[in-house]
């Protein structure tokens, strides 16, 4: 807390609306990213295909479309848009048509202020902090979109990781070589556990997108880190696997994302470094 207020109430509060407008944000990015890369794709298909595309199709993006109920397409005001607040107010319904609206997007926005604070907790108001900030939204972001589609997008893992080498080389939460050998190792341990899996069963294990990520966390973290984040992410991922099992909520052979406990896991080693390293010498 001493942290938090060691630069007045007053930034600390400015703390709590940026990352409650950060968490608003994510909302949009959670949503629009994965619908604006399957309309790329389509996009990318039919001209590789000589196919006509769709004239009528309206722009979107993270800024356009402004946001709209989904049932009635009343427009979203800019006093039915304050992070938490608004949701509460109107209690969790449209202001027109009273369809539900969901309670994850003040829950993303919660999350967001409440890892926000932590992270600023632990670095302090510093460019450091601030990074760890950005880790911890972009990472926060990925594991949503993993988790509801199975992807993580190019345009969260690459940015990340490109992040995590150009903060080591001027902050450093490793030194600079741990984090180029992290990037090169991160990538390369889930690329050949997917190929071995692949080769000796015929199947997928995992996406591309988790080489990416765990490439990114080695950037951040440095090699030296990349034991503990997957072990954290393997063993927090099979005891959900099983605790789903076990509810019939999943079967054996259903797939299941491995960004988010990898994400999970990384920000964790960010975090609580030592007692992370304390834990691994056992």
């Amino acid at each position: 807390m001493e942290t938090l207020l060691s630069h007045g109430w007053l930034a600390m509060l400015f703390a709590v609306w940026v990352a409650l407008a950060v968490g608003s944000f994510l909302n949009v990015v959670i949503y629009r990213l994965p619908v604006m890369l399957q309309r790329q794709f389509i996009h990318d298909a039919k001209e590789a295909l000589s196919l006509p595309g769709d004239s009528a199709a309206r722009r979107f993006n993270l800024a356009f479309p402004d946001s709209r109920c989904p049932t009635c397409g009343h427009a979203i005001a800019a006093a039915e848009n304050v992070p938490i607040f608004s949701w509460l107010w109107l209690r969790g319904r449209c202001s027109t048509c009273r369809t539900p609206i969901s309670a994850r997007y003040p829950m993303v926005e919660f999350i967001t202020l409440v890892l926000s604070l932590i992270v600023l907790a632990r670095f302090g108001f510093s460019p450091l902090g601030y990074a760890a900030c950005l880790f911890t939204w972009i990472l926060l972001a990925a594991t949503l979109i993993d988790y509801d589609t199975m992807l993580l997008p190019d345009q969260l893992t690459l940015p990340l990781l490109w992040l995590g080498l150009i903060t080591n080389l001027s902050l450093g939460y490793t030194p600079l070589d741990a984090a180029i050998i992290g990037a090169v190792a991160g990538y390369l341990l889930l690329w050949t556990t997917y190929w071995g899996f692949k080769l000796i069963t015929g199947k997928e294990g995992m996406g591309y997108g988790d080489f990416k990520l765990l490439a990114a966390l080695g950037a951040w973290l440095g090699w030296q880190m990349l034991p503990a984040i997957l072990l954290i992410a393997s063993v927090s991922a099979l005891a959900w696997a099983i605790v789903q099992m076990l509810m019939k909520n999943m079967r054996r052979e259903d797939p299941m994302p491995f960004g988010p406990y990898l994400a999970v896991a990384g920000w964790l080693a960010l975090v609580a470094r030592e007692p992370v390293e304390r834990f691994m010498q056992f």
